[in-house]
């Protein structure tokens, strides 16, 4: 188990590569315009041309998630300073198992998943996502914020 001093170092460095100009780019592309219906569509993103916007999001969560089930960072240190991980999984989540047969990869995204459902109030913290998710305005007409 690390100090709660290199936990927060990690989340530091975890923060300044969030901050990184193409990793920015990407979490504001899957915020805004990545509302996936099914999971098809999302293996369609996955080998399409946004698949690196796509994977740099999600494998960068799957990896944050990682560190936390090893005990490399406090896990409610984690949860009392991280939020987009939970967006992240609430637009998957329901194509989570299905999207993991078509890609024949049934770990696909497992870390980040253990890691949400594990908290005492997952199901609550999803549910604030999934009506912004159904009911999301076009990124236009979206007040921007600055991560």
């Amino acid at each position: 188990m690390t100090t709660k001093y290199e936990s927060a170092k990690l989340l530091l460095k975890l923060y300044d590569l969030r901050r990184e100009p193409v990793m920015r780019k990407a979490r504001a592309w899957f915020r805004a315009d990545f509302h996936p219906k099914s999971a098809e569509e999302i293996l369609a993103v996955y080998r399409g041309k946004t698949s690196a916007a796509y994977r740099m999001v999600t494998t960068y969560w799957n990896m944050a998630a990682a560190l936390v089930l090893h005990e490399a960072i406090d896990e409610k240190m984690f949860a009392d300073v991280n939020g987009e991980h939970m967006m992240v999984y609430a637009r998957l989540q329901p194509f989570l198992t299905a999207l993991r047969g078509l890609l024949n990869n049934p770990s696909y995204l497992d870390k980040l998943e253990q890691l949400i459902l594990r908290m005492p109030d997952a199901q609550a913290r999803l549910a604030r996502f999934r009506p912004a998710a159904a009911t999301s305005k076009p990124a236009s007409k979206r007040p921007r914020r600055v991560a």
